[in-house]
């Protein structure tokens, strides 16, 4: 079939252009008794020519590419049924073809975040550097996030996240990249569900936040019921199950949980042992909304023991051994990333016990888990519309040890895109 015949046949579809683009192809002059067809045809999409900015008039066209036109036409509203008849078989296979791109294309989604970090340290328990055992006394790196979402039905979708920081404390180059998250969520008859490598943020982070590798199945919306099991990342693993029941009313949220821990730090040679530790932790919390104000409060009590005799009983003659703490915290405002000049400030305060967590959410020194205590406190302010800066000031001590303390400056610039 020419397009020369196509093209008259296109005519007859009676679609109009609102306005006259540029000619697009090279090979239709403007004295081509087609011209202005073929115009009108472009403009409103139906016909696309190739790559190269000819239209080929004089090729032959398969029927396939015939229905191609056919049905751009028919989703520009154009009477056709004729022609729809006639390329019915084309259309059918052409329409689940283009309705499966269009999926794709609309239901992955692509995003990302930048963070330049800064952190000074005065402490006696700053972290070390690896390589001359010297304490660090600052932390200064580059992180970068690539988000990818893809919707897998109405019901199911995947999630994806991969992650360079770039250290720049020596300015030796060194960074890693690695692949952070990969999980499922979806819902099963009336159960929401998050399921694969995922972070896990147990009793609002005063217990955990970081990754897992796990499932966590809830139920409910104001008042719900949620249940987690799966294996921890941080501290070497170490398996852990558990449940919340938390419930929304009005300004009010209160929720209360608890999370049993197994083989924690199991054969780590860096903290001297080689048999794991177990911790079964428990909590109650709050928080109230007062317009821009929020007042948040939780108590935790930890029942942490070593799978080695000799090494729990060491643990139980600890001087200054506390199984359990409480946390307060306020924020006022908050800086909103998609609006530019919203700003926050927040104030929060420790005195957690050993066992009380075991990957803390806090940015303050939390001392390897053996408890600790003192106040953070800091403001967050959006310069632009994704470009968020925090800035933020700890003072924590550990609570076997009050000589051991450490005070830190945070600041962070966000690009979100």
């Amino acid at each position: 079939m020419k397009k020369s015949l196509v093209l008259a046949m296109a005519m007859a579809l009676g679609v109009t252009a609102s306005a006259y683009a540029a000619n697009p192809f090279s090979d239709v002059p403007a004295g081509h008794w087609a011209y202005d067809s073929i115009n009108k045809l472009a403009a409103a999409g139906v016909i696309e020519g190739y790559g190269d900015s000819t239209f080929g008039g004089d090729k032959l066209m398969t029927r396939y590419e015939m229905a191609q036109i056919v049905a751009k036409a028919m989703a520009k509203g154009a009477n056709v049924d004729k022609l729809a008849a006639e390329f019915a078989d084309e259309l059918d296979n052409l329409g689940v073809r283009v309705a499966n791109l269009e999926k794709k294309a609309d239901n992955v989604k692509v995003t990302g975040e930048l963070r330049y970090k800064y952190m000074s340290m005065k402490s006696d328990a700053n972290t070390r550097d690896n390589e001359n055992k010297d304490p660090k006394s600052y932390e200064n790196d580059l992180r970068s996030r690539i988000w990818i979402n893809g919707q897998i039905n109405d019901d199911w979708s995947y999630t994806g996240m991969i992650e360079n920081t770039q250290d720049f404390d020596d300015n030796a180059g060194n960074e890693d990249t690695s692949f952070q998250r990969a999980y499922v969520e979806g819902k099963l008859g009336g159960l929401n569900v998050t399921a694969g490598r995922y972070n896990a943020f147990f009793a609002n982070g005063n217990i955990y936040d970081d990754l897992v590798d796990g499932a966590e199945v809830s139920y409910g919306d104001k008042v719900k019921v949620t249940g987690f099991a799966g294996k921890a990342t941080e501290v070497d693993g170490g398996n852990y199950a558990g449940g919340e029941l938390a419930g929304a009313f009005g300004n009010l949220n209160l929720a209360a949980g608890y999370v049993n821990y197994k083989d924690l730090a199991q054969d780590n040679a860096d903290l001297g042992y080689g048999k794991g530790l177990d911790d079964a932790i428990w909590y109650v919390g709050a928080d109230y909304t007062m317009g821009d104000v929020n007042l948040s409060a939780m108590y935790l009590k930890g029942d942490a023991s070593f799978q080695d005799k000799d090494l729990d009983a060491t643990m139980d003659n600890v001087k200054g051994y506390d199984d359990d703490g409480w946390t307060v915290g306020l924020t006022y405002k908050g800086a909103e990333a998609s609006e530019a000049g919203s700003w926050g400030l927040f104030a929060n305060y420790y005195d957690l016990g050993l066992g009380t967590y075991i990957a803390h959410t806090t940015d303050a020194n939390s001392f390897d888990g053996v408890g600790f205590k003192g106040y953070g406190v800091g403001a967050n302010y959006t310069f632009a519309k994704n470009i968020v800066g925090t800035v933020a000031y700890y003072d924590t001590e550990n609570k076997l040890n009050s000589k051991v303390d450490d005070q830190r400056v945070w600041a962070d610039m966000t690009f979100t895109f």
